[in-house]
C-alpha cells in the first residue's frame, strides 16, 4: 500500500509536474467567514491534478510496456494520455460517450486513442478486460492503484510546505472526491508532514458514497452513475484502497449542490481568476456556502480540475452569484 516513502519517491520522478500555487483573495474570505486558502490544481499540467497520479504510475512501469489502457470522463484521461506520450508508451482510454466534448478532445491532442462507450447500456469492465487482452495493454486505474496514489499525494507534500509558509498549522483541507485517490493522497503526506491539516471529502448531492462510506465503515456504492454536472468525481462507488485510508485519517465527508458548485466557479473566476469546472469546484463551494459545517479560523481547499466546456462555464458566469 501506498505510504510516504512512495509518496517522496513519486516527488522525485514528478518531471513535468507543476508546483500549483495556493492563493487566497479578501473577497473568499467575506464569503466564508473566515481565511480561505485555494490550492489551484486546475493550473497543474492537463488542467487537473490528475496529471499527478498519472505520471507517477506511468514513470513506475517496467520497460518495454506495449501499451497503456485508462477508464476516464476526461481528466484522468488526458492525465494518462500526457504521460504515457511523455514516456513513448501508447495509450488507449475509454471515455463515456457523454463525456465533455473540451476532455475528449484534449485527450486526443495529448497522443490518446480515445474509445468511447455507452455509460449506461455498455460494460465499461468487460470492454476494456477485451482491449487490453488484445493489444497486451496495462491498466491504469483512475484512483486504486498505490502509484496513483503516490503521485496524487505529492499535492499533500506541497499543501504542508505551503500552508506552513502561509502561517495555516491547522487547518480543514477540503478535497473534491470521486474515487478517493487524491484525498487518501493528500491524507496520507499531511500525516507525515502536517497532522494537524485534516482531510475532508466533498462530493455532488446524491453521489456521496465516500461520506457514506466513512460514516458507515463499509464501501457504499451510489444507486445512479449519471445525473450531476460533476462528472469528474461521479464514480460507482469509493476505492478499496482508499476507504481504510480515509477511515483512519480523514473527517466526515460533506456533499454540495450542482448549483453551489457552479456558484463556486463563479466566485473563483471573479476573485481568484481561475477557470473551474464543477467537480473541481465542489470543495470551494463547501468553504463558501457551507461555512455552518466547517471548523476553525482558516480553511484549505483543492481546486482540481479546469477542463470545462465554454458552455458550462458561460452558464456559471450567467448565475452571476453575488456573494460578496
Amino acid at each position: 500500500m501506498t505510504g510516504i516513502d512512495a509518496i517522496r519517491a513519486a516527488a522525485a520522478r514528478a518531471r513535468g509536474i507543476r508546483r500549483t500555487p495556493l492563493l487566497e483573495a479578501a473577497g473568499l474570505d467575506r464569503i466564508a467567514g473566515r481565511r480561505v486558502l485555494v490550492k489551484a490544481e486546475s493550473l497543474q499540467t492537463t488542467g487537473s491534478f490528475k496529471a499527478r497520479g498519472a505520471w507517477a504510475a506511468v514513470s513506475a512501469l517496467p520497460e518495454r510496456t506495449a501499451g497503456v489502457l485508462a477508464y476516464s470522463s476526461g481528466n484522468h484521461a488526458q492525465g494518462v494520455a500526457w504521460a504515457a506520450s511523455a514516456h513513448g508508451v501508447p495509450s488507449v482510454i475509454l471515455m463515456p460517450s457523454d463525456a465533455p466534448a473540451a476532455k475528449v478532445a484534449g485527450t486526443r491532442a495529448l497522443g490518446g486513442e480515445v474509445v468511447l462507450y455507452d455509460r449506461a447500456g455498455e460494460d465499461r469492465d468487460a470492454l476494456g478486460a477485451r482491449l487490453a487482452a488484445e493489444r497486451g495493454l496495462t491498466l491504469i486505474p483512475p484512483f486504486d492503484h498505490p502509484e496513483v496514489i503516490a503521485g496524487q499525494g505529492t499535492t499533500g507534500l506541497e499543501l504542508a510546505e505551503q500552508a506552513g509558509a502561509a502561517g495555516v498549522a491547522a487547518a480543514e483541507v477540503l478535497v473534491p472526491c470521486g474515487g478517493g485517490g487524491l484525498s487518501a493522497g493528500i491524507a496520507l503526506a499531511l500525516e507525515a508532514e502536517a497532522p494537524a491539516l485534516r482531510v475532508r471529502t466533498v462530493e455532488p448531492a446524491g453521489f456521496d458514497d465516500m461520506a457514506r462510506s466513512l460514516a458507515s465503515g463499509r464501501r457504499e456504492r451510489n444507486a445512479a452513475s449519471t445525473g450531476s454536472l460533476c462528472d469528474a468525481i461521479l464514480t460507482p462507488a469509493p476505492g478499496a484502497l482508499t476507504v481504510p485510508v480515509l477511515s483512519r485519517l480523514a473527517l466526515p465527508g460533506l456533499a454540495v449542490s450542482d448549483a453551489e458548485a457552479l456558484r463556486a466557479m463563479e466566485a473563483a473566476f471573479r476573485h481568484l481568476k481561475i477557470v473551474l469546472e464543477p467537480g473541481g469546484a465542489v470543495a470551494l463551494a463547501a468553504a463558501l456556502f457551507r461555512p455552518e459545517a466547517v471548523a476553525g479560523e482558516a480553511v484549505i481547499v483543492l481546486a482540481t480540475g479546469g477542463n470545462v466546456d465554454p458552455a458550462m462555464f458561460s452558464r456559471a458566469l450567467a448565475g452571476q452569484a453575488r456573494d460578496g
